[in-house]
């Protein structure tokens, strides 16, 4: 039985990686073309290439960890030597040098490159452990939860918060450049007291029939003939495709849409919220609940129906967004909670069944490789992350747009379209993904029962 404390610490792990990474899906786009000052369309081609090459380096990591023998584990030691330097590269990841373009393209590149790296480095472990805290489904869609939960947490508060420090410490330094990496340092903190308590908080436990000696070349074939795997690959590409590009465009929707300076802000405790970061802000809280739907309606609908049935709501909901006129914002927030709620059902369900295709593997080729399952179900997402944020670029580059001035009629549909028919096109290619999805309940239950016996014997 995992207690209380664990589960807890298990999610601490989540929320020190998603604070980063909402600072990446929402600021770093319009951090590189209005602060840094790189062309939108040079910066979509630099996250394409960053963000390919990172998610091919994503099982590398899952299957260094996979074969790491340590008196902490397989997968915890890299909670514990990787959180510094996470936080360090974070910050020099939104720090501006005094370089010309080409030195300021090439830092960004090798910065952002390096970024990227040690988040897999990090997160893969982390995202792995999940197989080998529990080894049943039901224990692994609470932890999901809690996982997912505390992501959203701390999504929420680096989102709420981020803009209004930038803007205090760009005003107290009298530099807006100085002003963005002081605030990411703040949150660099955070993540890593986050990442050590999850490391102090959680344990591996579940001992695995893995083949002896079993090969690279095994494990890749294994994972290859993973049918389930790679239905989730292709759903979970199409998912982070949805979210990338709401998120990288949100902040330009309302600085050039809504025009977000002509309404006032709102003043809590000194801190000022502009109209985009409360919106983002509405979107993790939705994230939050939608997680704790996910678990009572799949327990009733299956976590397969669940799925598909949230990313069809998605899809009918993002489409209306694109009707809505700069002056509808009651509106705007209202569909942002209601498409968010969807959104966040559908990660926790992802994980679980993430760990599910590594118990599948297991019973049919008797090889578990839960880090390489696992990482490459994040490269799936890093691919999806980086089809997202490279369309966003180059979109933007395509209809006209120019940083920090008035946007013509052909950027601002461009600009609403990635609110609206664009993650509506992704949620739905999502949802027929899902659709093909072999393991259910009834399957997987089969599958657990004849997985626990073949361990019994192999002990």
């Amino acid at each position: 039985m995992i207690t209380l404390k664990e589960k807890i610490g298990y999610g601490l792990g989540d929320m020190a990686s998603s604070m980063f990474w909402k600072l990446f899906g929402a600021y770093l786009m319009i951090f590189y073309t209005d602060v840094f000052g790189l062309p939108a369309a040079v910066v979509g081609t630099m996250f394409l290439i960053t963000r390919v090459w990172d998610s091919v380096f994503d099982p590398i990591v899952g299957i260094i960890a996979d074969r790491t023998t340590s008196r902490w584990g397989k997968f915890r030691p890299y909670l514990l030597f990787l959180a510094v330097p996470f936080g360090l590269i974070g910050v020099l990841t939104f720090y501006t040098p005094s370089l010309s373009e080409t030195g300021k393209l090439i830092y960004a590149y090798i910065t952002y490159s390096l970024m990227m790296m040690v988040y897999s480095g990090i997160n893969v472990p982390y995202a792995s452990l999940l197989g080998v805290m529990s080894p049943y489904p039901h224990e692994r869609n609470v932890l999901s939860s809690f996982r997912m939960l505390f992501a959203y947490g701390g999504s929420f508060i680096a989102l709420l918060l981020f803009m209004p420090m930038v803007n205090s410490f760009s005003s107290i330094v009298g530099n807006q450049q100085k002003g963005w990496a002081i605030a990411v340092g703040i949150i660099a903190v955070m993540c890593i007291i986050l990442f050590l308590g999850c490391f102090s908080w959680t344990k591996e436990r579940v001992e695995y029939s893995k083949k002896n000696n079993s090969s690279l070349k095994e494990d890749v074939k294994d994972l290859f003939r993973n049918k389930p795997w790679w239905i989730l690959f292709g759903a979970s590409i199409a998912t982070l495709v949805f979210n990338s590009i709401r998120d990288g465009a949100a902040v330009y929707y309302f600085k050039y849409f809504i025009v977000e300076d002509d309404f006032q802000t709102v003043s809590i405790l000194g801190f000022s919220f502009v109209l985009s970061g409360l919106f983002l802000a509405v979107g993790q809280m939705a994230n939050i609940l939608g997680v704790i739907l996910a678990i009572p309606a799949s327990n009733h609908w299956g976590k397969k129906r669940t799925f598909a049935f949230s990313m069809l709501i998605a899809m009918a909901l993002s489409i209306l967004f694109f009707w809505f006129d700069k002056d509808d914002i009651g509106l705007i927030f209202f569909f942002q909670f209601l498409i968010s709620i969807c959104a966040g059902s559908i990660f926790p369900l992802l994980w679980s069944m993430y760990a599910d295709c590594a118990d599948y593997s297991e019973l049919r080729y008797d090889n578990r490789t839960t880090g390489l399952i696992f990482s490459a179900s994040s490269m799936s997402q890093k691919f999806g992350w980086a089809i997202g944020t490279a369309v966003t670029g180059w979109l933007l580059s395509f209809f006209g747009f120019q940083a920090n001035v008035v946007q013509s009629v052909e950027a601002i549909n461009g600009i609403k379209m990635f609110l609206s028919i664009l993650p509506a096109i992704a949620a739905f290619i999502s949802m027929l993904f899902i659709l093909f999805y072999p393991l259910g309940e009834n399957q997987m239950q089969d599958v657990t029962e004849k997985l626990s016996q073949k361990r019994m014997n192999y002990n």
